[in-house]
């Protein structure tokens, strides 16, 4: 008898076992944070430094790197002005998927963007 696996909301939509999207994202993580990837002290002095780097990866994760999972058909073709085949595939990002933005961001767009300021709750 096969167990059946119920897709978690970040997998990646692939038939398997879930497990499988979670070593994924484990070794992309290793691979891209430096400090998780390596066991010295001097590339994190702390959990704050830590933390900037896993907020950086996920923002880049998300919103810069095109999942191929997540690449949606185009209508129409789109020629390459002779430099290969034609496009049949938009290239999408997990923020893109979710319906935060309509288009990969470049790592310059991600470093520059303002933040607003989080709304502060006033104490009675």
């Amino acid at each position: 008898m096969r167990r059946k696996f119920h897709a978690p909301l970040w997998s990646s939509g692939r038939r398997g076992d879930p497990s499988t999207d979670c070593n994924r994202l484990n070794l992309d993580i290793r691979q891209r944070v430096a400090a998780v990837g390596r066991r010295v002290n001097t590339l994190c002095r702390g959990e704050e430094s830590l933390r900037d780097q896993l907020v950086l990866f996920q923002v880049y994760h998300n919103f810069v790197l095109p999942h191929a999972s997540l690449r949606q058909p185009l209508l129409l073709p789109e020629s390459t002005n002779g430099s290969g085949a034609a496009k049949v595939w938009r290239r999408c990002t997990p923020a893109m998927a979710a319906g935060l933005t309509d288009h990969v961001w470049s790592l310059q767009e991600v470093l520059f963007y303002c933040v607003p300021p989080w709304p502060q709750v006033k104490k009675a």
